[in-house]
């Protein structure tokens, strides 16, 4: 009989180069083409400095092809579970640091434990946090226990060593007078500020963020955009929902120091919960929050009439400002009436008196505790006069009601409230409504009336002006009339006089001419006889 040759399969040489390389199993115990025993089972890769080429053998097994593992003189790599080149057989559970510049293939079972690794360069503010997986010597002959973390600074480039691993790169942090950030000692547990400095974590040092209520969080978030608070919206069960705007591109960073402006003529209280005692930070001033530190959120009453947690604000507004009421008031004649109530107010502290910075915050709502005490006292003094004279005295009445009596009878200028130190300087009715509808037509009726009283008062008084100002002007012009005829009288005697004395003038200029035309006549016949005289004689 003739044996049967069959070909099963063809065989391409596979070329191998210095950049791959053949990854092979054995199927069977068996002696390879290069004299190597193979167990069943075994895997090994065929390189280019064993054959350029490689015919795989009919016990063997082509697994793949494998590439090279190229580093730089700027990389680094971890190989973990390496073959021992003396015994081929890989140590379980070990690591080896490879360093470039270098070119080499992974044996089998053999892998990188992060890849190709960059150089850590360090700049001036950089470091490197450390752990010590085993003990070792570093390369400042230093031993580092395992556990052990530290620190290491640039500049400098570093490739940390198979005991070593990299925990985290650490940058300085630079801080303005206005800036800090929150510290905790991982030793001791303690945490503290750091402010106002370029500060750098040490080993045993880690950033802490500190955690605040979401209601301080809304505020801070509309402080930041300028808003101390933000009204609510009543839904449709007569809740107050808290509609809160905000800047989306604001986020806090929980690990830097929380800060607050607080306004001029405002405070704001914080309160220390390991010291277990507050503060009070005046404005204008900027509030930096400590690690045990909490703000003190005002709930305040708000709207009109006055509802209990309306507005919420990190800061007490000191004054002077205003806040305005509604009052229902009942006279007692039983008019009800709806007052709206305006008051002005200060609180009234001295700012170097400790004492005096917990009692400005004692009373949590002033607004509602102080309007409650007034209405009070608005009541109590509207229920026991009637409607008539409430509604011709109301400010009077009101502002006695308010601030009382001095000893001498006269209305006091304050009401003081010893709590908390808020004074009330002034209350002004902004507008009074009945309620009643019996009393609103009697009121409009009453108006009504005196209304037209007035109206035809004004209008005989008007007439009363116009004929006593007919009568004025007509005794004026008679006044004048007879003043005007005295005067034409006066001119006439002063004629008359001129006339006579003109008369007179003449009447003796003709009797001087007369005379002396008579003596000059005479005076010529006496000398005219005369010289006939003397003609006789001679």
């Amino acid at each position: 009989m003739f044996n049967l040759i069959q070909v099963v399969e063809t065989v391409k040489g596979q070329v191998i180069t210095d950049k791959i390389s053949l990854h092979l199993m054995a199927e069977r115990k068996f002696k390879d083409v290069y004299g190597i025993i193979r167990e069943a089972g075994e895997e090994w890769i065929v390189t280019n400095s064993m054959a350029p080429l490689h015919i795989k053998d009919v016990y063997e097994r082509v697994i793949g092809v494998e590439n090279a593992v190229t580093l730089t003189s700027r990389e680094y790599c971890v190989v973990v579970n390496p073959m021992d080149a003396k015994t081929k057989k890989n140590i379980w559970g070990t690591r080896v640091l490879k360093k470039g510049e270098l070119t080499f293939f992974l044996q089998p079972a053999e892998k990188l434990e992060r890849g190709i690794e960059k150089v850590k360069v360090l700049g001036e503010d950089e470091a490197l946090l450390l752990l010590a997986r085993n003990d070792f010597v570093d390369d400042t002959k230093t031993k580092k226990l395992s556990g052990e973390k530290w620190l290491i600074t640039g500049p400098r480039e570093y490739i940390p060593p198979i005991e070593v691993e990299i925990l985290e790169t650490r940058k300085s942090i630079p801080l303005d007078e206005n800036e800090g950030i929150y510290i905790r000692d991982n030793r001791t547990g303690e945490v503290k500020m750091i402010k106002g400095q370029t500060y750098l974590l040490q080993a045993h040092e880690s950033l802490w963020p500190k955690e605040l209520p979401p209601v301080v969080e809304q505020l801070l978030a509309q402080a930041a955009l300028g808003q101390p608070y933000s009204p609510p919206k009543v839904d449709e069960s007569g809740n107050l929902v808290y509609d809160v705007k905000v800047d989306p591109n604001w986020k806090r960073d929980p690990t830097r120091i929380v800060t607050y402006k607080a306004q001029h003529n405002s405070a704001v209280q914080l309160y220390d919960f390991k010291l277990n005692k507050s503060r009070v930070v005046f404005g204008p001033d900027l509030v930096m929050l400590g690690p045990d530190e909490q703000f003190t959120v005002m709930t305040l009453s708000g709207g009109r009439p006055k509802r209990e947690g309306v507005i919420r604000s990190l800061s007490l507004s000191l004054g002077p400002d205003f806040m305005s009421d509604i009052v229902i008031v009942e006279t007692s004649d039983h008019a009800r009436l709806s007052l709206s109530l305006a008051y002005n107010w200060y609180f009234k502290y001295d700012k170097t008196n400790l004492k005096h910075h917990e009692i400005i915050f004692s009373v949590k709502d002033f607004v509602g505790d102080a309007c409650k005490s007034i209405a009070s006292r608005v009541r109590g003094a509207v229920s026991g006069i009637t409607f008539e004279d409430f509604h011709h005295h109301s400010s009077s009445k009101i502002r006695e009601a308010v601030f009382g009596k001095n000893k001498d009878g006269s209305i006091r200028e304050e009401l003081p409230f010893e709590s908390n130190f808020l004074i009330i300087t002034s209350v002004d009715i902004q507008n009074v409504e009945i309620t009643d509808e019996k009393t609103r037509n009697y009121l409009a009726k009453s108006i009504n009336q005196a209304i037209e009283i007035n109206t035809k008062s004004q209008e005989a008084n008007s007439k009363h002006q116009a004929e006593r100002l007919d009568q004025e002007a007509k005794g004026q012009l008679l006044r004048q009339k007879l003043e005007d005829d005295a005067r034409a009288e006066e001119s006439k005697i002063k004629l008359l006089e001129l006339q006579a004395e003109s008369a007179v003038v003449s009447t003796k200029g003709q009797a001087i001419a007369n005379a002396n035309a008579k003596a000059e006549a005479e005076f010529i016949a006496c000398k005219k006889n005369a010289n006939f005289c003397k003609k006789l004689v001679f």
